[in-house]
Protein backbone atom coordinates (compact mmCIF):
# COMPACT_ATOMS: atom_id res chain seq x y z
CA UNK A 1 0.00 0.00 0.00
CA UNK A 2 1.22 3.64 -0.96
CA UNK A 3 2.10 5.38 1.96
CA UNK A 4 4.99 7.80 2.24
CA UNK A 5 5.35 7.70 -1.57
CA UNK A 6 1.98 8.74 -1.80
CA UNK A 7 2.94 12.58 -2.20
CA UNK A 8 5.43 12.08 -5.19
CA UNK A 9 2.37 9.23 -6.48
CA UNK A 10 1.43 11.67 -9.21
CA UNK A 11 4.79 13.31 -10.18
CA UNK A 12 5.89 9.80 -10.75
CA UNK A 13 3.63 8.10 -12.67
CA UNK A 14 2.24 11.45 -14.30
CA UNK A 15 4.84 11.74 -16.70
CA UNK A 16 4.46 7.74 -17.75
CA UNK A 17 0.77 7.77 -18.22
CA UNK A 18 -1.50 9.47 -20.09
CA UNK A 19 -4.49 9.41 -17.77
CA UNK A 20 -6.70 11.86 -20.10
CA UNK A 21 -6.45 9.70 -23.35
CA UNK A 22 -7.01 5.80 -20.84
CA UNK A 23 -9.66 7.54 -19.52
CA UNK A 24 -11.22 8.17 -22.25
CA UNK A 25 -10.87 4.35 -23.45
CA UNK A 26 -11.90 3.47 -19.91
CA UNK A 27 -15.52 5.55 -21.31
CA UNK A 28 -15.32 4.07 -24.43
CA UNK A 29 -15.73 0.77 -23.48
CA UNK A 30 -18.31 1.77 -20.15
CA UNK A 31 -20.86 3.89 -22.75
CA UNK A 32 -21.54 1.07 -25.21
CA UNK A 33 -23.19 -0.76 -21.74
CA UNK A 34 -24.13 1.89 -19.96
CA UNK A 35 -26.83 4.64 -20.87
CA UNK A 36 -26.22 8.05 -20.07
CA UNK A 37 -29.02 8.08 -17.32
CA UNK A 38 -27.07 5.80 -15.36
CA UNK A 39 -24.05 7.46 -15.69
CA UNK A 40 -22.65 7.01 -12.53
CA UNK A 41 -18.98 5.55 -11.90
CA UNK A 42 -16.88 4.39 -8.49
CA UNK A 43 -13.45 3.50 -9.01
CA UNK A 44 -12.27 0.88 -6.29
CA UNK A 45 -8.79 1.73 -5.13
CA UNK A 46 -8.83 4.89 -6.71
CA UNK A 47 -5.54 6.09 -5.16
CA UNK A 48 -4.73 9.71 -5.48
CA UNK A 49 -7.42 10.07 -8.22
CA UNK A 50 -5.84 10.95 -11.39
CA UNK A 51 -8.23 8.92 -13.47
CA UNK A 52 -11.12 10.61 -11.44
CA UNK A 53 -10.21 13.79 -12.40
CA UNK A 54 -11.06 13.13 -16.16
CA UNK A 55 -13.61 10.49 -15.68
CA UNK A 56 -15.82 12.87 -14.03
CA UNK A 57 -16.45 14.53 -17.31
CA UNK A 58 -19.15 11.88 -17.95
CA UNK A 59 -19.69 10.17 -14.82
CA UNK A 60 -21.33 11.50 -11.16
CA UNK A 61 -17.91 9.81 -9.53
CA UNK A 62 -16.71 8.35 -6.47
CA UNK A 63 -13.98 6.69 -5.30
CA UNK A 64 -12.99 4.33 -2.52
CA UNK A 65 -9.27 3.37 -1.29
CA UNK A 66 -7.76 1.75 1.74
CA UNK A 67 -4.49 4.54 1.59
CA UNK A 68 -5.22 7.56 3.76
CA UNK A 69 -1.74 8.63 2.19
CA UNK A 70 -3.44 8.62 -1.35
CA UNK A 71 -7.33 9.22 -0.35
CA UNK A 72 -5.71 12.91 1.10
CA UNK A 73 -3.55 13.91 -2.03
CA UNK A 74 -7.35 12.73 -4.06
CA UNK A 75 -8.91 15.08 -2.23
CA UNK A 76 -7.11 18.25 -2.78
CA UNK A 77 -8.03 17.84 -6.47
CA UNK A 78 -11.64 16.64 -6.03
CA UNK A 79 -12.79 18.06 -2.66
CA UNK A 80 -16.62 18.03 -4.18
CA UNK A 81 -16.49 14.25 -4.96
CA UNK A 82 -17.26 11.11 -2.20
CA UNK A 83 -13.93 9.54 -1.71
CA UNK A 84 -14.31 6.71 0.86
CA UNK A 85 -11.40 4.54 3.11
CA UNK A 86 -12.14 1.31 2.80
CA UNK A 87 -10.87 -2.31 1.66
CA UNK A 88 -11.63 -3.02 -1.34
CA UNK A 89 -13.14 -6.69 -0.17
CA UNK A 90 -15.75 -5.13 2.58
CA UNK A 91 -16.72 -1.44 1.61
CA UNK A 92 -20.03 -1.13 1.65
CA UNK A 93 -22.06 2.14 -0.28
CA UNK A 94 -25.59 0.68 0.31
CA UNK A 95 -26.30 0.99 -3.22
CA UNK A 96 -25.58 0.65 -6.90
CA UNK A 97 -23.79 2.09 -9.65
CA UNK A 98 -23.92 2.26 -13.69
CA UNK A 99 -19.82 1.27 -13.32
CA UNK A 100 -17.57 0.11 -11.17
CA UNK A 101 -13.81 -0.52 -12.15
CA UNK A 102 -10.69 -0.83 -10.78
CA UNK A 103 -7.80 -0.48 -12.73
CA UNK A 104 -4.39 0.05 -13.32
CA UNK A 105 -3.55 -3.43 -11.99
CA UNK A 106 -4.78 -2.29 -8.44
CA UNK A 107 -6.74 -5.98 -8.21
CA UNK A 108 -3.27 -7.47 -7.43
CA UNK A 109 -3.50 -6.31 -3.93
CA UNK A 110 -6.67 -8.63 -2.84
CA UNK A 111 -3.18 -11.11 -2.60
CA UNK A 112 -5.41 -14.19 -2.60
CA UNK A 113 -8.05 -15.99 -4.87
CA UNK A 114 -10.37 -16.32 -1.90
CA UNK A 115 -10.07 -12.26 -1.10
CA UNK A 116 -10.26 -11.96 -5.28
CA UNK A 117 -13.63 -13.75 -5.29
CA UNK A 118 -14.81 -11.51 -1.92
CA UNK A 119 -13.63 -8.57 -4.63
CA UNK A 120 -15.19 -9.53 -7.58
CA UNK A 121 -18.54 -10.45 -5.42
CA UNK A 122 -18.32 -6.69 -4.00
CA UNK A 123 -17.92 -5.26 -7.11
CA UNK A 124 -21.17 -6.75 -8.51
CA UNK A 125 -22.81 -6.18 -5.68
CA UNK A 126 -22.17 -2.31 -6.12
CA UNK A 127 -23.03 -2.42 -9.51
CA UNK A 128 -26.54 -2.32 -10.89
CA UNK A 129 -28.75 -4.70 -13.39
CA UNK A 130 -27.33 -3.82 -16.78
CA UNK A 131 -24.38 -2.45 -15.43
CA UNK A 132 -20.65 -3.45 -16.16
CA UNK A 133 -17.62 -3.92 -14.15
CA UNK A 134 -13.81 -3.03 -15.33
CA UNK A 135 -11.11 -5.17 -13.69
CA UNK A 136 -7.41 -4.05 -14.58
CA UNK A 137 -5.15 -7.41 -14.49
CA UNK A 138 -1.66 -7.26 -12.52
CA UNK A 139 0.56 -9.79 -14.03
CA UNK A 140 0.14 -13.16 -14.01
CA UNK A 141 2.04 -16.30 -12.71
CA UNK A 142 4.03 -17.00 -16.29
CA UNK A 143 4.83 -13.48 -16.72
CA UNK A 144 6.25 -12.45 -13.50
CA UNK A 145 10.21 -11.52 -13.12
CA UNK A 146 11.17 -13.01 -9.75
CA UNK A 147 14.30 -11.38 -8.61
CA UNK A 148 14.46 -8.25 -11.52
CA UNK A 149 15.86 -4.78 -10.14
CA UNK A 150 14.80 -1.59 -12.25
CA UNK A 151 15.82 1.97 -11.70
CA UNK A 152 14.86 5.00 -12.84
CA UNK A 153 15.20 9.46 -12.53
CA UNK A 154 11.68 11.25 -12.77
CA UNK A 155 11.96 14.98 -13.23
CA UNK A 156 8.25 16.13 -13.09
CA UNK A 157 7.81 19.65 -12.74
CA UNK A 158 10.72 19.92 -10.64
CA UNK A 159 9.72 17.37 -8.56
CA UNK A 160 13.03 15.00 -9.06
CA UNK A 161 12.71 11.08 -7.95
CA UNK A 162 15.28 8.61 -8.12
CA UNK A 163 13.45 4.94 -7.12
CA UNK A 164 15.01 1.57 -7.42
CA UNK A 165 12.71 -1.45 -7.49
CA UNK A 166 13.30 -4.99 -6.56
CA UNK A 167 10.98 -7.69 -7.38
CA UNK A 168 10.15 -10.79 -5.68
CA UNK A 169 7.93 -13.78 -4.85
CA UNK A 170 6.81 -15.43 -2.47
CA UNK A 171 4.28 -18.68 -3.77
CA UNK A 172 1.95 -16.59 -5.53
CA UNK A 173 2.38 -13.25 -4.25
CA UNK A 174 4.49 -11.36 -5.70
CA UNK A 175 6.74 -8.42 -3.74
CA UNK A 176 8.23 -5.01 -4.77
CA UNK A 177 10.57 -3.61 -2.98
CA UNK A 178 10.99 0.14 -3.26
CA UNK A 179 13.27 2.85 -2.48
CA UNK A 180 13.20 6.10 -3.58
CA UNK A 181 15.20 9.11 -3.35
CA UNK A 182 12.81 12.70 -3.87
CA UNK A 183 14.46 16.39 -4.25
CA UNK A 184 11.61 18.67 -4.24
CA UNK A 185 12.01 22.61 -5.05
CA UNK A 186 9.65 24.05 -2.32
CA UNK A 187 11.47 21.90 0.80
CA UNK A 188 15.37 21.82 1.00
CA UNK A 189 17.49 18.68 1.35
CA UNK A 190 16.57 15.19 -0.23
CA UNK A 191 13.46 12.76 1.38
CA UNK A 192 13.91 9.01 1.47
CA UNK A 193 11.54 6.87 1.29
CA UNK A 194 11.02 2.83 1.33
CA UNK A 195 7.98 0.67 1.13
CA UNK A 196 6.99 -3.36 -0.13
CA UNK A 197 4.02 -3.63 -2.48
CA UNK A 198 2.38 -7.60 -1.90
CA UNK A 199 0.08 -8.17 -5.00
CA UNK A 200 -1.13 -11.98 -6.05
CA UNK A 201 -0.29 -13.51 -9.12
CA UNK A 202 -3.92 -14.18 -11.19
CA UNK A 203 -4.19 -16.82 -13.46
CA UNK A 204 -7.34 -15.27 -16.21
CA UNK A 205 -9.18 -18.36 -15.22
CA UNK A 206 -8.61 -17.28 -11.55
CA UNK A 207 -10.08 -13.88 -12.47
CA UNK A 208 -12.71 -15.20 -15.06
CA UNK A 209 -14.29 -17.49 -12.36
CA UNK A 210 -14.10 -14.99 -9.44
CA UNK A 211 -15.88 -12.91 -11.87
CA UNK A 212 -18.41 -15.20 -13.08
CA UNK A 213 -18.89 -16.63 -9.40
CA UNK A 214 -20.34 -12.80 -8.86
CA UNK A 215 -22.88 -13.45 -11.32
CA UNK A 216 -21.12 -11.55 -13.99
CA UNK A 217 -20.77 -12.05 -17.66
CA UNK A 218 -17.30 -11.89 -18.46
CA UNK A 219 -15.16 -10.85 -21.46
CA UNK A 220 -11.17 -10.83 -21.64
CA UNK A 221 -8.87 -8.50 -23.12
CA UNK A 222 -5.46 -9.32 -23.66
CA UNK A 223 -4.06 -5.64 -23.38
CA UNK A 224 -6.42 -3.61 -21.74
CA UNK A 225 -4.81 -0.36 -21.11
CA UNK A 226 -1.57 -0.88 -19.50
CA UNK A 227 -0.92 -4.34 -21.63
CA UNK A 228 -1.57 -6.70 -18.96
CA UNK A 229 -4.98 -7.10 -19.85
CA UNK A 230 -8.40 -5.86 -18.92
CA UNK A 231 -11.83 -7.83 -17.79
CA UNK A 232 -15.31 -6.49 -18.46
CA UNK A 233 -17.99 -7.91 -16.43
CA UNK A 234 -21.58 -7.32 -17.43
CA UNK A 235 -24.67 -7.62 -14.88
CA UNK A 236 -27.63 -9.17 -16.35
CA UNK A 237 -30.43 -7.04 -16.35
CA UNK A 238 -32.66 -9.95 -14.99
CA UNK A 239 -30.20 -9.88 -11.43
CA UNK A 240 -31.96 -8.11 -8.83
CA UNK A 241 -30.57 -9.04 -5.56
Amino acid sequence: MYQRSAAVYDAYHGSRFDYAALAGRVHEIIAVQVPKSEATLLEVACGTGAFLVHLRRWYAVEGVDLSPEMLAVARTKLPDVPLHQADMTEFDLGRRLGAVVCLFSSIGYAKTTERLRRTAANLARHTRPGGIVLVGAWFAPEDWEDGRVTADLTDHDGVQIARMTQSGQTGTVSTLDMHGLVSRPSLPGIEHFSERHEMGLFTVQEYRNSLTAAGLTVAHDPVGLTGRGLFVGTRPLDVDS
